[in-house]
């Protein structure tokens, strides 16, 4: 099994989209790179587990589930570089193989002592995007083969069915 560990706001800091995006609207940000993670879990069939620093989300410790992705903001006074390297530790064994998502170089080097591998922002971006292509390409491709439904679905009916398939509520 793969396991992709993702450091969420180092993540957002560092793809353009998710950048610009945050200095509008946080949450929005958050919810995107969720998104985005979903869509890289059911491409790769990783397990893929967020942790967000709880300096931006005062309070205890929170944990859920959103898209199949699992998200954890970091009780306070624990950075998600320190969560981060528990899990790494936590998670690891014999048939497990865990992924960590950062560009924080001290945190790299860290997980590397755990046996973890490095995915930097840089390269989950790039392996994000062709992910995107080729999924919109099969898309594309499967759109035109399939004869039209003989049920018609009005957009909020397509669109609550997309969310189902991905796993959302």
């Amino acid at each position: 099994m793969d396991i992709l560990l993702v450091d969420g706001y180092n993540i957002i800091g560092a793809w353009p989209e998710l950048r610009a995006l945050k200095m509008k609207d946080l949450a929005a940000a958050r919810d995107l790179l969720v998104e985005k993670m979903a869509e890289y879990k059911a491409y790769t069939g990783y397990r893929v587990i967020i942790v967000f620093d709880a300096h931006y989300v005062q309070g205890t410790e929170q944990r859920y589930k959103n898209h199949q992705v699992d998200v954890i903001y970091t009780r306070e006074n624990e950075t998600a570089d320190e969560r981060i390297e528990k899990l790494a530790i936590d998670l690891s064994n014999r048939k497990t193989q865990i992924h960590v998502a950062t560009s924080d170089f001290t945190e790299q080097w860290a997980i590397f002592g755990q046996g973890a591998l490095r995915k930097s922002a840089r390269e989950l971006y790039t392996e994000m995007s062709v992910m995107e292509r080729k999924i919109e390409k099969k898309v594309q491709t499967i759109q035109k083969k399939k004869p039209v439904s003989r049920i018609p679905l009005s957009d909020e009916v397509a669109e609550l069915f997309e969310k189902w398939r991905r796993g959302g509520n």
